[in-house]
């Protein structure tokens, strides 16, 4: 009788207690706590964690750990690889400074769920530290003046190197080029402010922070964000899964085989399956193309045109080139090819093998890296070992490209940022029959926010990388002026990757197409595939799961609004 009238006051008190917390006063930031950790490639990057005081009790809420974004191309000389690395470990030293100091101080008593105030007061943080940039500069700018002055030394003249876009002269006996066009020189590299990453970081675990005091999944608070940010946009009742896009083979622009065109080969499942059915077939797609590439000379060569559309003669004559065996950081297969009809006639083969067709059970994307390139005495790109291509002639050739493999949907960076007119073609030629998107060339989120033709060509969609400065805020706006304007949004992995599995959530949260993150190996990506795959059982069992759909835009339709509508994507025609 004790025990029992002491489980009844128990559980009278117990009640009583959730129903004043109702009343009690909403949890507000404690501290921000920074540290600099290895990412996934064992480089130097950001963590923040954040602690909330929650009913009078100081907790530790999450952590979230940034990924670096490098620029430096595959052919890099070791100098700048070296000065890169020094810059980027000066970076996120400064970026765990300003966490555990400024920010820290900043932030503090501001609710998690204030999402879009903390993101306010980061923007102005991050501008101030860009105008005392600036002013370090002018004031190093002059005291270099006074000197030379000082010293009567005379005027730098310019380096006597050709410099981007700028033509060598022809030489004696060679036919002159004097009548083709000059090419855009090379735009400069957009600056990145040593520490940004503590911006990024420190809104990405705000966010982190209040959907779990809100005690919801993340990407149901984002999605919540950009539905108040944006009254047009749907009710976030049901979402959208992004599809993946799965690197399946690493091109190595610096492998001894010629060519250079292509840097990644991306497996996309059709809308058709499951997240998990479709991640399936494509881990058979890659155990097919690890067997092949192991045993070259035992694999057999594609059948020849049987009538379907999309299917190529294979003349035999070209083997296999041998397999680089081990894994990219990419998470996917490392290889090199002669050319691009050998590398797709292989997939085709991979494919075939299993039982599946490319361009009904399965589409491919391609990353031409095209900014890696261009040979700029020359003026073109230099897409195999020796094969020089002007942009109107890189046009015209993936032109031909889609034409005879219909299953390629998606092309990006198939030329340079600076190449504008030829996006316009491309687009104009192509846009109803696969997707042009941009990745290095488009800029930055934060110029694309302010001013969306700034730095970035015509296009299909859009490539998005939360790195540096980039705020969550930012996200969100960007992907609703995309959304209003046909673009797809596709959210990507950088380079750089960490174990923190954030971006699956951004990006089921903000309605993207696509997300890319790399292949179906190393812990730090393979991470991200088994929250996607969390994700859709939860709103699978929740009955949230919207249903998929690939759709291309007619470019040269634009100047008729009426039929803006875009088409549905078909399955490959029978002859």
């Amino acid at each position: 009788m004790f025990l029992f009238y002491v489980a009844i006051r128990v559980s009278s008190f117990s009640h009583l207690a959730n129903y004043l917390s109702k009343y009690s006063k909403a949890p507000v930031i404690r501290k921000l706590v920074g540290r600099k950790v290895l990412d996934g490639v064992g480089q130097p990057t950001l963590e923040v964690e954040i602690y909330c005081t929650v009913k009078n009790y100081e907790k530790r809420i999450c952590s979230t750990v940034m990924s670096c974004h490098s620029q430096i191309p595959e052919n890099a000389l070791p100098e700048k690889i070296e000065a890169d690395e020094k810059e980027r470990n000066d970076s996120v030293n400064t970026a765990v400074d300003w966490v555990n100091e400024s920010l820290n101080t900043m932030l503090r008593d501001l609710e998690p769920a204030d999402q879009c105030q903390v993101d306010k007061m980061l923007g102005e943080y991050f501008t101030n530290k860009v105008e005392e940039k600036k002013k370090i500069q002018r004031q190093e700018e002059e005291e270099e003046e006074e000197a030379e002055a000082t010293l009567a030394l005379p005027p730098r003249t310019p380096s006597p190197a050709t410099p981007p876009g700028k033509k060598k002269s022809a030489k004696p006996g060679k036919k002159s080029s004097v009548a083709e066009r000059p090419i855009p020189p090379a735009e400069p590299a957009e600056p990145v402010l040593c520490g940004s990453l503590a911006i990024g970081g420190t809104s990405l675990a705000i966010a982190k922070a209040g959907a779990t005091i809100s005690h919801i999944p993340l990407y149901s608070h984002i999605a919540l964000l950009k539905h108040e940010q944006s009254q047009l946009q749907e009710s976030p009742e049901e979402m959208t899964l992004p599809l993946p896009m799965v690197t399946l083979l690493n091109c190595e622009k610096m492998s001894p085989s010629k060519l250079k065109l292509v840097k990644e080969v991306m497996v996309i499942p059709p809308v058709q399956l499951s997240l998990k059915q479709g991640i399936e077939r494509v881990l058979d797609i890659q155990k097919e193309m690890t067997r092949l590439l192991e045993s070259p000379g035992k694999m057999p060569g594609p059948q020849p045109a049987d009538g379907k559309k999309g299917r190529a003669q294979n003349s035999g004559k070209k083997s296999l080139p041998q397999f680089l065996k081990r894994i990219s950081h990419l998470g996917c297969l490392t290889t090199g090819y002669d050319d691009v009809e050998q590398l797709l006639l292989v997939m085709q083969t991979a494919c075939s093998n299993i039982g599946l067709e490319l361009g009904t059970d399965v589409y491919l994307a391609i990353n031409c890296a095209a900014h890696e390139l261009m040979d700029y005495d020359k003026g073109k790109y230099e897409i195999l070992t020796g094969t020089f291509k002007s942009p109107d002639e890189m046009v015209a050739m993936y032109g031909e490209l889609i034409d005879k493999f219909p299953f390629i949907i998606a092309l990006i960076d198939p030329l340079r940022k600076e190449d504008r007119e030829q996006w316009s073609n491309i687009c104009c030629a192509l846009g109803s029959k696969c997707y042009l998107i941009a990745e290095d060339a488009a800029t930055c989120i934060s110029k694309l926010k302010t001013d969306q033709t700034i730095n970035t060509p015509v296009c299909s969609g859009v490539v998005l990388k939360y790195v540096n400065e980039t705020k969550v805020s930012d996200l969100i706006e960007l992907t609703g002026i995309l959304d209003g304007q046909r673009h797809i949004t596709i959210l990507g992995s950088p380079d750089g990757e960490s174990s923190d599995d954030s971006l699956v959530d951004l990006a089921v949260g903000l309605g993207a197409r696509f997300i890319k993150l790399g292949g179906l190996s190393r812990g730090e990506r393979v991470t991200k595939y088994n929250r996607l795959l969390a994700i859709e059982e939860e709103l699978a069992k929740n009955r949230n799961l919207r249903e998929r759909k690939l759709e291309f835009v007619a470019f040269a339709e634009e100047s008729q609004p009426e039929n803006q509508l875009s088409d549905e994507l078909p399955p490959p025609e029978q002859d």
